[in-house]
């Protein structure tokens, strides 16, 4: 089964001529001779730009794929604009199942007889089509409210398991074989990421997501999250608000409405580290495709968010450490970011700190006071992942999904308005969080939240004060009795081990009388004498 879809893999890359790609300089004699032998799998795409091929290469692999290519699609500065273009194709335009099986299913799923008992004006062509569902359009019968009906692809899942199943395989493979794939850790990676896109075929928990995050951001200026309709949800389909707003990717339309595109910039890194840092529960798939602009006040636009299948969240500790990371990275305090690494166990506890702090700040000082505009990732990227080679960092699996919606976060600000100062922007939001977290305040939020729990437990005070003076004052009597079981348990090892060693000495001597000397009466009385030893010995041990 690896083996069928390894090759199909394979086979779709090649016939869409992906391996052209590849830079001539990576592409030695051996590898173009190889190429050529497989003949049976030519171009078949010769008249396709190379952002086409790639979109639909990755379509036809299938949903894993074109959740990859979604990522890419927001790295404008790592592709040229004809490849970019193409793969934005996949954040909502990718090719849409059978209309009629739509309706089926949800038909099915909502146990009507038909759609239209449940639902007015429902359209059969769907709204938008992505990589594990598409959307239809209608109006609610019970209440008039115009709705999106989203409905996941038929047998989607067995899809993604064998492709994920293949993914777990060659990490296994890196993992075992590769020098750097132990500190990688690519498979508690891939089996993060397992879990991740599973989940997302549940749409009972993508609708809870969306109440949460909803809730989160009620009355909010800068996000606005479309009202779920639970009593129509179910694992394959979802009922819930349309929503109307401009795309996030379509600039044009942006600035034709005169929207505030710097104010906009800073509201995204604002509901980005308000999730993380207030909430600790974020939007993990923040590409354009799942963001909108609210068409009202352009002034003071808000966001519309979408799609809640992948969320991420954070325990404390990983919170606390990445937030202090944050503001020492604002603050070019590279000494405590080496120094938080080490504490966290990011980075083994033998790291020199002095030559990491060095390897931190020659990555990160040349970015400082730039917009994103003059900054380039791909660059930075390069000299983060050798330092990390270089330091022994390991991967954190729990932060891959926060990795990547930072750096869709990071994309997006870069199309909306590429003089935004990502720093300056988030630094102000971080040291009011750690202020919040740290300090008196912080101490009597802790005490007024803990302080129903104490109310409740008081009445047992006394009791429990009683107890504990009790088990105090027969402390010296209970150390006194074990030291006197530790002293006995000593004293019988010890006779166990010189009746064992005078058991040895006993059987040699008598072994030896028997066979050299022929002393077979002083043989007999010292293999008495040792078999008492070895039963001396074996009783004191039991």
């Amino acid at each position: 089964m690896k083996l069928r879809r390894f090759y199909k893999i394979g086979a779709a890359l090649l016939t869409y001529g992906l391996d052209e790609l590849i830079p001539k300089r990576f592409r030695p004699r051996y590898f173009r001779w190889m190429r050529k032998c497989i003949f049976w799998l030519p171009n078949r795409h010769k008249q396709e730009n190379h952002g086409r091929r790639l979109r639909l290469a990755l379509q036809t692999l299938g949903p894993v794929f074109i959740k990859f290519g979604q990522m890419l699609s927001t790295r404008r500065d790592l592709f040229r604009p004809e490849i970019a273009d193409e793969l934005s194709v996949l954040q909502d335009k990718v090719p849409p199942f059978e209309s009629l099986d739509a309706k089926s299913l949800i038909e099915s799923a909502l146990e009507l007889d038909n759609i239209e008992d449940l639902f007015e004006d429902f359209e059969l062509t769907p709204l938008a089509s992505a990589s594990v569902a598409q959307v239809h359009a209608a109006t609610l019968k019970p209440n008039g409210k115009k709705v999106v009906i989203k409905v996941l692809r038929p047998n989607i899942r067995q899809t993604i398991e064998a492709d994920v199943d293949l993914l777990l395989y060659f990490a296994r493979l890196v993992q075992r074989w590769l020098p750097q794939g132990k500190r990688l850790r690519p498979v508690e990676v891939v089996q993060e990421y397992k879990r991740t896109i599973l989940d997302e075929l549940d749409l009972l928990r993508e609708a809870a997501n969306g109440i949460q995050i909803r809730r989160n951001f009620e009355d909010s200026e800068a996000l606005y999250v479309p009202e779920f309709y639970s009593d129509y949800c179910r694992k394959n389909v979802i009922v819930m608000e349309r929503i109307y707003g401009v795309p996030v990717s379509d600039i044009d339309a942006l600035i034709a409405q005169g929207t505030n595109l710097k104010l906009l910039a800073e509201r995204g890194v604002e509901v980005f580290f308000t999730q993380v840092f207030r909430d600790s529960f974020f939007h993990a798939d923040m590409h354009p495709g799942n963001i909108f602009v609210s068409r009202e006040n352009p002034d003071n636009p808000q966001y519309i968010g979408i799609d809640y299948g992948i969320v991420g969240t954070l325990n404390k500790q990983d919170k606390r450490y990445l937030a202090e990371n944050f503001i020492a990275f604002f603050n070019r305090d590279y000494r405590k970011v080496a120094e938080l690494h080490v504490d966290s166990g990011w980075v083994p506890a033998h790291t020199n700190i002095d030559d990491f702090e060095m390897g931190i700040r020659t990555v990160c000082e040349p970015i400082f006071q730039k917009p994103l505009e003059e900054i380039s990732f791909a660059n930075v990227l390069l000299q983060l992942f050798n330092t990390a080679r270089r330091f022994d960092m390991e991967v954190q699996p729990q932060l891959v999904l926060l990795q990547k919606t930072l750096l869709y976060v990071e994309g997006l600000g870069r199309q909306l308005y590429p003089q935004l100062d990502l720093w300056l922007t988030a630094k102000p939001f971080l040291e009011k969080w750690m202020k919040e977290q740290i300090g008196p305040k912080a101490m009597f939020k802790n005490i007024k939240e803990n302080l129903p729990f104490w109310s409740e437990k008081l009445p047992e005070m006394p009791d429990l004060l009683f107890d504990s003076l009790r088990q105090v004052r027969a402390l010296p009597n209970q150390l006194a009795v074990q030291h006197r079981e530790e002293q006995q348990h000593r004293t019988k090892i010890q006779k166990a081990r010189l009746a064992g060693q005078l058991a040895v000495v006993a059987s040699i001597a008598s072994l030896s009388l028997y066979v050299f000397k022929d002393q077979v009466f002083y043989s007999v009385v010292l293999g008495i004498v040792a078999l008492t030893a070895w039963l001396v010995s074996f009783r004191q041990l039991r």
